[in-house]
């Protein structure tokens, strides 16, 4: 009993004598050593092992990741890192053999874009095609290429910088196949043009492919473009004066609209991906 008043009578005089030194000791063990372990914490959660980092990239498993750090293929922030059990942060910028990387897992995701959707990623241009995807996954994806607000079809989008580059950087490029609708119908004479190639202002225009679609009115032609976006069909009609009605990319690739309405998606699946690809 006496010890309990003794051990209160103390807690009230330390908490008192605010010159003394027994109120230094009771000012230690509060709270900013508590605020010290909880920023740490926060700062841990906030890290993650450089392997772990390297292999959720995909370029390697995480053993693998373990002898490329050793020889330095991996920098961080520009500083090559040999280190093992070296952490980053998610902000942290990290290459692998010269190539920026993210932790996050590849994402490949196939969109029957519907009309009055804009292809952006910027906020406050209304309704985007970022608001059609918005619950396919948290992946930080982009489309690749873009189809006009009013155009319709599929759109590809994807975090895989690799995938990204097929399409816009290689001499090959990915061939997107698209039905077009003409305000009249296409002349032979125009459509031979076309095939062959030609110029505007001094640039050379071609095609992969164009032929009237089976069963259609003349006025209904397929293209076949390697190009990211679709402003060069406007260019190749506008030439010859036509008016484009309608523009929808039915192909990317092998990728159709198989089983995808209009303005759902889907996620490739794993030979779709590595199909892609070997393109």
């Amino acid at each position: 009993m006496s010890r309990n008043q003794d051990s209160r009578g103390k807690g009230k005089t330390s908490g008192r004598e605010n010159a003394k030194g027994k109120s230094k000791r009771f000012t230690r063990g509060d709270a900013p050593i508590k605020k010290k372990q909880q920023t740490k914490k926060a700062s841990q959660s906030d890290e993650i092992r450089l392997n772990k980092y390297v292999a959720n990239s995909g370029m390697c498993s995480r053993r693998e990741a373990d002898e490329n750090i050793a020889i330095g293929l991996v920098t961080v922030n520009g500083k090559v890192i040999t280190e093992m059990g070296y952490k980053v942060k998610r902000t942290d910028e990290v290459r692998f053999d010269g190539q920026r990387i993210t932790p996050e897992a590849k994402v490949y995701v196939l969109l029957n874009k519907p009309k009055g959707f804009a292809t952006t990623t910027a906020e406050g241009k209304g309704r985007t095609v970022m608001d059609l995807v918005a619950n396919a996954t948290n992946a930080n994806i982009k489309p690749i290429g873009r189809l006009g607000r009013n155009s319709l079809g599929l759109l590809l989008f994807t975090n895989d910088d690799k995938v990204v580059q097929k399409f816009t950087n290689s001499k090959n490029g990915v061939a997107r196949l698209f039905q077009v609708e003409l305000d009249k119908n296409l002349k032979f004479e125009d459509l031979k043009k076309i095939q062959e190639g030609f110029k505007v202002e001094g640039k050379l225009i071609t095609v992969e492919e164009i032929s009237y679609i089976e069963g259609e009115s003349k006025n209904k032609v397929g293209v076949k473009i390697k190009n990211t976006g679709n402003t060069i069909l406007r260019t190749i009609f506008d030439t010859f004066k036509y008016d484009l009605v309608k523009i929808d990319c039915v192909a990317i690739g092998h990728l159709t609209k198989k089983d995808i309405p209009r303005g759902h998606w889907k996620h490739l699946t794993e030979q779709e991906v590595n199909t892609l690809k070997m393109l």
